[in-house]
Order: structure tokens, then sequence, then C-alpha cells
């Protein structure tokens, strides 16, 4: 199993180590995509974590026992497409070709299981169709 999630920190566990248990205890892999942690502040973590089915399924468990909020990762990603014009602006500045250009009707396309939210398409955007929400 792989997935990428996303984890809302308390204050609180800011200096715990949750993602060593992650490994030592559950098995698990992660690689972190994104991360914002400030001492006395709510921390965000953009990670893809992948390991057995039973390993991940009790990894999470230990996660939200622990107080921290856990959300995949493509309910917070989104581009709004009625907004979208289709430019290709963001197509050149996204570094894993989540966003590209359909040679057949020249579209922008948008594959959410490519994307890392780095945030680098929403200020590119120019009708502000990306939006990336924690």
């Amino acid at each position: 199993m792989k997935k990428r999630i996303v984890l809302h920190f308390p204050p609180k566990l800011i200096d715990k180590p949750i993602t060593y248990h992650l490994v030592k205890d559950y098995n698990l892999v992660f690689n972190i995509l994104q991360a914002r942690i400030m001492p006395n502040e709510e921390g965000l973590m953009v990670i893809e974590l992948s390991g057995g089915n039973k390993d991940y399924k009790n990894g999470l468990k230990f996660i939200r026992e622990q107080g921290i909020n856990v959300q995949t990762l493509k309910k917070d990603v989104r581009r709004n497409e009625a907004r979208c014009t289709h430019c290709g602006v963001c197509v050149a500045i996204c570094p894993t070709g989540a966003l590209y250009t359909d040679p057949k009707t020249m579209k922008v396309i948008f594959d959410s299981s490519k994307c890392i939210a780095c945030e680098l398409c929403v200020p590119a955007c120019p009708p502000r169709a990306m939006e990336v929400k924690f």
C-alpha cells in the first residue's frame, strides 16, 4: 500500500518522534514531500507513506491516537475547472509533471497522483484556478 497523506500536528506534538515510530514499530517507509514545522505552531507535513496493508492501517491508527489529523492528499489539491483557461503557465513550473498539456486537445491536464503539493502552480496560475488547501 502506498498513499500520500497530509498530517496536521498540534503544537504539543512538534517535538515527538512520530515518524521514527512509523518506521521502527510499523515497518513503514515514508518520503517527506513538504513540511512546515515551527515551534509553538501547528505543524504540517505532506508524506508518501508505504508498507504492508496491516502495517499501514496500524500506523495510521497510531498517528490518530497521538492527536494528529490525517487527510489524503487528493482532497487537498484541486483545480477549479471553471477558472482554468488552459493557458499552460502552470505546466512550465510543475516539477513533477502533474500538470501537462494534452498534445491533441492542447488542454492542460492535472494528474493529482503525481502532485506533491509544492504550491508552485498556485501563484503562477493567472486565473487562480489552482487551489491547494490543507
